[in-house]
């Protein structure tokens, strides 16, 4: 098992990292003094793959658990699914003392986080998160939160979980589809702060397909460092965390306008990273022979590297861009790359670079 710890001072914790972790999670939940009762939140595909080894983990240590299925899916991570969890909860009597699970992949963990935060103003909760995506990204760092029709995640809080379990078991039982979604969030990873890794990515992609173990050990694990030290020095996203949100500006207006049924957030967000690329080359001399190799990476994982729009859609995207959190004075702010490893945030764009970017 690796261990990375995410340095926030009284509010630190872990993020465990092997296989057979699941039926361990009671043990190391006793371990943080949590109080007895607690939630297991998951949804209609994950529940039935892993609640009963969730459950039977928190029981046998002690914990006295109950399970709340939502529907699984981007549209159910609305303030509708959150206000009936929260009758859930107080109908099985969940107290101040008591915490929530949550068991899924990230739109399962950003509700979770959002019920912990939000009910009964605040109570603990664990992550453990069921998709490459969330292992490597969303249950790490504390955001939390929901989606409204005009935007994503424009409802939320900074929340920390108190700990981190991944059981990268888990991801035999995922859709290929999801795992490729979740290698966007790797790829990432290698443009922003780390060009070894992406390097390293171009030669072992195909293992990581085919769920080598070693291989999706060390990525997870290395992309929590990434991010977990970035979180440790920016955790509210004053500035540094911003990087965290390379090529998620445009990826999350394509979510929003496509009322997020058609893109997984990776796929989006795979289509975002490849248009900042050309945005980099255009605004701050990213080399063509780097932006290449960006979309060539994507491409080779069997993500979306473009989209069709037609000029409706084009003014729908820009549209939902001002509704990005990271919109300052009404303009909005970009993550662009100076090389593979390096990038830069708060630029301004001219809507021009940005349309010849998703053509």
């Amino acid at each position: 098992m690796r261990t990375v710890n995410v340095p926030l001072g009284d509010r630190s914790y872990s993020i465990k990292i092997g296989n057979g972790l699941l039926p361990k999670l009671g043990v190391e939940c006793r371990r943080l003094a949590l109080g007895k009762r607690c939630a297991v939140v998951t949804d209609r595909t994950v529940g039935p793959l892993y609640a009963k080894a969730v459950l039977a983990s928190l029981r046998q240590a002690g914990f006295a658990p109950v399970e709340i299925r939502v529907p699984t899916g981007e549209t159910a991570k609305s303030l509708r699914t959150i206000h009936a969890c929260y009758d859930q909860l107080a109908k099985h009597r969940i107290e101040r003392s008591s915490f929530i699970v949550a068991l899924g992949g990230g739109v399962v963990g950003d509700m979770a986080g959002f019920l912990a935060a939000s009910y009964l103003r605040g109570i603990g909760f664990v992550q453990v998160p069921t998709t490459l995506l969330a292992q490597v990204d969303s249950s790490v760092g504390g955001k939390v939160g929901v989606n409204l029709k005009a935007g994503k995640n424009l409802v939320g809080a900074f929340y920390q979980p108190r700990l981190v379990l991944c059981d990268l078991d888990t991801l035999k039982t995922l859709p290929k589809r999801e795992l490729r979604a979740g290698l966007a969030e790797v790829i990432k990873y290698g443009i922003i702060a780390d060009a070894a890794l992406f390097r390293r990515l171009e030669h072992t992609l195909p293992g990581l397909l085919r769920l080598d173990a070693k291989g999706l050990a060390h990525v997870v694990a290395h992309s929590c460092q990434i991010k977990a030290k970035v979180v440790g020095q920016d955790e509210r996203e004053g500035g540094l965390r911003a990087i965290l949100n390379y090529g998620h500006t445009i990826g999350h207006a394509l979510e929003a306008i496509s009322r997020y049924g058609k893109y997984l957030h990776g796929e989006a967000i795979s289509i975002g990273q490849v248009a900042a690329s050309k945005i980099s080359r255009d605004v701050l001399g990213l080399g063509q022979a780097e932006v290449d190799r960006i979309e060539a990476l994507f491409a080779r994982a069997g993500l979306p590297t473009t989209v069709r729009l037609a000029k409706l859609q084009l003014a729908r995207v820009f549209a939902a861009m001002k509704l990005d959190k990271k919109v300052s004075g009404g303009e909005v702010k970009f993550v662009l790359a100076r090389k593979i490893g390096q990038v830069e945030f708060g630029i301004d764009v001219p809507k021009a670079i940005i349309k010849t970017a998703l053509k």
